[in-house]
């Protein structure tokens, strides 16, 4: 049964099923629709856009683009007529303000375009992890970020900053994941989000927790971590780049300038006999790279030279893994007021319950606690974003 959600909010439940507008979602062993929902998180759904990998303006078919196109730009005009009279959308329902009429209009050719990719392309091979990955994309999404931009008044005599303090204050408090928006898997964000992945850092501090604190966790070394599960070798239970200052370069550099060559080797060309008997560069792109396109541990498929081959088997491969503890992590905390405020690429931003800091060794097991064995993991904690300090826990 085909069928899409009118409205994202918890509150607003109605639905589009069969050239009508419902209220209640009827009973079929599987429904099909474009996007996550959490009006269908209970129910068995297959999801287009998880076919298709990329938005539903650049999924719709040739048949039917002009019919879509005309439709956006007339649900465009609906919400510029809402911005223009001041509606919060927030507190509104889309199908509340919109036209029936137009609203049957518009997600009937919503469920033509769903119909055709899920006819027209292959299920994927990872597509039960995307799945689970999209839930938690949308489950962000719903969150409400705690921006204060009072932090900033110090510096407001500085136009710069009287104009980022404006910015904050303007944009919406959502973050809105992009889970196709690399080749590699890593999560950008869409136009009109909360730019969390690009905020300077003297600007984080407007990011406040809705409980406490926030907790950061993120791994020692990721990358290299990821290369030497893919290449088949224990995980060190120290800092890597001083474990390859003993076993790599017998001493000779510092952390620093080890870990600056370590990085210049890998995904450069020149050769290092000890660096290589450990991290089988060779043997990792071989395995994964067929000479014309990237294939990972975890199926997924990227077009790739040589040049790029190992820094695409390596970061699609650790951003899967990170994909995976989060997920662990998410699922944990569901139980407590504690929850994972947003993701970063190579870490996870918690927001913790003061009352919940006894979590914190158990939090950081499971997270820690991988796939290809245990990943070292470095821990700050802050009242707000921008005055993170490690924490060492023994």
């Amino acid at each position: 049964m085909f069928i899409e959600s009118l409205d994202y909010k918890n509150d607003c439940v109605g639905y589009y099923c069969d050239s009508k507008l419902i209220k209640t979602l009827p009973e079929a062993p599987m429904y099909y629709s474009w996007f996550a929902s959490s009006h269908l998180a209970s129910r068995e759904v297959v999801y287009a856009y998880l076919y298709s990998g990329k938005g539903i303006n650049e999924s719709c078919p040739e048949h039917l683009q002009d019919d879509w196109k005309a439709l956006q730009n007339r649900m465009k005009a609906f919400f510029r007529s809402f911005a223009i009279s001041k509606i919060n959308l927030e507190d509104n329902c889309i199908f509340d303000m919109i036209p029936e009429h137009f609203l049957i209009d518009y997600y009937a050719a919503k469920s033509k375009i769903t119909k055709h990719i899920l006819e027209t392309i292959e299920k994927p091979h990872n597509y039960d992890h995307l799945q689970d990955l999209m839930v938690f994309c949308d489950k962000i999404e719903r969150q409400k970020l705690n921006i204060d931009t009072t932090s900033l008044n110090i510096r407001i005599a500085n136009p710069i900053v009287r104009q980022a303090k404006l910015k904050y204050e303007s944009i919406s408090p959502y973050i809105k994941y992009d889970m196709f928006g690399t080749k590699t898997g890593r999560l950008s964000t869409i136009p009109n989000s909360f730019p969390i992945l690009q905020i300077d850092k003297e600007y984080r501090s407007v990011v406040n927790p809705t409980n406490d604190w926030f907790l950061e966790l993120d791994f020692n070394g990721a990358e290299l971590r990821t290369f030497l599960a893919l290449a088949g070798e224990e995980q060190p239970t120290t800092d890597i780049h001083e474990w390859n200052v003993i076993n790599i370069y017998n001493n000779k550099l510092s952390r620093e300038e080890a870990k600056k060559k370590i990085f210049a080797w890998l995904y450069g060309e020149t050769e290092h006999r000890n660096s290589e008997e450990v991290y089988k560069k060779e043997q990792v792109r071989n395995k994964y790279w067929d000479g014309s396109k990237v294939t990972t541990y975890w199926k997924r498929e990227i077009e790739s030279d040589k040049h790029h081959s190992l820094s695409y088997i390596v970061q699609s491969t650790f951003a899967d893994l990170m994909f995976k503890q989060l997920l662990k992590v998410d699922k944990f905390l569901s139980s407590y007021k504690s929850f994972i405020s947003f993701t970063i690429h190579d870490n996870i931003v918690i927001d913790l319950a003061d009352d919940e800091k006894y979590l914190l060794p158990e939090i950081i097991n499971v997270f820690s606690d991988t796939e290809f064995g245990k990943f070292l993991v470095n821990t700050k904690v802050g009242s707000s974003y921008g005055n993170m300090r490690s924490l060492f826990i023994k």
